[in-house]
Order: structure tokens, then sequence, then C-alpha cells
């Protein structure tokens, strides 16, 4: 299947679906542009052809709609299709994110953990927002990581006699997280009380629908009523129509017997 037209909704969840997938190996998803060509290959084995720009383009629109809240049109009152799919997305990277901030890597220091975590916790943040910032990350870490090693070789006994740092990293990290928390909180509230209006809307249109019904049905008894009466009338009729006509039959033929006699 070309990948050159309109995202179909089939193929939009597909996409959505390997993009979760991804979410949960860390290691897959560390370099921007190796992702997007896992996504574009899964998407091809599932029938899909599509370039990892497409596939990267199609995600950044998705999340422009997701946290921009349009989860209804005003107009016409349409639900935007993928916001449960994508709510679970990132559900389950806000516990991935939990869980490495609450059971640091063994055998590391707890403030190497700590800052192993808070870098996580950004990228990842950072990915909710624009999954293309960090194009050119991993050019500017080659040169990045060679200067640091060479600081740290020159510099060791000053880092040994540094300062380590104070709780306030982890404070910032609660803090942020909280944050998180919030606008996943209320998300998902706005999102329940949309559900909730549905459904009271639904439910008048399911009373106003029968309340229509019961007046249909009120209308045709009465037309049969009404029809059954004017058969009634008629038959009363027809029966005292052959009374009088018998009964003049019979006056005649006493009538014509009398006159014989």
């Amino acid at each position: 299947m070309l990948g050159s037209g309109q995202w179909g909704q089939e193929e939009t969840r597909e996409l959505i679906f390997i993009r979760g997938e991804l979410e949960r190996d860390f290691t897959a998803a560390k370099h921007n542009k190796t992702l997007w060509e896992i996504v574009s290959a899964r998407m091809k084995d599932r029938g899909y052809t599509r370039t990892p720009d497409q596939c990267k383009s199609k995600w950044k629109n998705l999340l422009n709609r997701y946290k921009g809240k349009e989860t209804s049109d005003p107009e016409n009152g349409c639900q935007f299709p993928f916001f449960e799919e994508l709510h679970a997305v990132f559900t389950e990277r806000a516990k991935t994110m939990q869980r490495r901030l609450l059971e640091p890597e063994a055998g590391s220091s707890s403030t190497q953990a700590k800052k192993k975590v808070k870098r996580t916790t950004t990228e990842r943040s950072s990915d909710e927002f624009s999954e293309g910032e960090d194009e050119d990350e991993s050019e500017e870490e080659k040169p990045a990581r060679g200067t640091s090693r060479k600081r740290k070789k020159s510099d060791s006994t000053v880092v040994d006699k540094s300062p380590r740092p104070n709780s306030g990293t982890r404070t910032g990290l609660q803090e942020m997280l909280r944050e998180f928390f919030d606008q996943q909180l209320r998300m998902e509230m706005q999102w329940r009380e949309m559900m909730e209006k549905r459904a009271q809307e639904r439910q008048l249109f399911e009373q106003e629908w029968q309340q229509w019904m019961e007046k249909l049905e009120r209308e045709r008894l009465m037309v049969e009523k009404a029809w059954r009466e004017r058969e009634e009338e008629m038959r009363r009729r027809e029966e005292s129509r052959a009374e009088r006509r018998d009964s003049l039959l019979t006056t005649l033929l006493n009538k014509l017997i009398n006159d014989n006699n």
C-alpha cells in the first residue's frame, strides 16, 4: 500500500500502536532518526509504506492535536478519534518515568542516578511537546563526551573535592513529575467530562426518541379505534336497514295474502 496519500484511521492507529511499543523500549527511542526508521520499517511490515519523515510528521501532528486538547469540534461535536490511544501512550510514559525515578540502576551512586533520571525525564518531557528537537543531539554529544572525558582526566582532583548536589535536584525532579501528572490528570478529567456530556446527550436523545415513539403509538391506537368505531357504526346501520327491508317485505306479503283471500 503506497503512502503518498492521506493517512487512514487504521493506518494512523497502527502508527500510534508501533510508537507506543517503542515507548517501552527506551534504548530504541534515544536517537530520533533511528526511532523513525524503526517505525517506518514496522509500518512497512504491516502493509503501509511510509518514510521516516512521513511517520515523524504525522506523529507531530497528532501530538499538536493532543496537547492542544482538540478532543472535540465545537461546530459539529465530533470527537478527536485518536485521543484514547495517545492518552494510553502518555500514561504508560508517565509510569515508566516514575519507575525510573524510584528504581535507580544497580551499581550507580545516588547522585549519578538522580542526574540520569533528570536527563531522562527532561528528554522524555521534551519529546512530548516536539519529536524533532533532538535530531542533532547525537552529533552534539560526540564532541561533548570527548571534552567531558578530558576535563575529568585533567581535573579529577577538583571533581573529587567539589561539593555533592544537595536535595534541590530531587525536589526539582519531584516538581517536574508533579506538574506532568497534574497535566495528565487535568486532561483525563476533561476527557471524562466530555464522555459524561456525550452520555447525557445520548440519554436525552433516547428519551426524546422514546417519547416520540409513544406519541406515534397513541396516535395509531386512536386511528385504529376510530376505524373500528366507524366499522361498528356501518355494521349497525346495515343491520337496521336489513331489518327494515325484511319488515317491509313481510308486510307486503301479508297484504297480498289478505287480498287474495
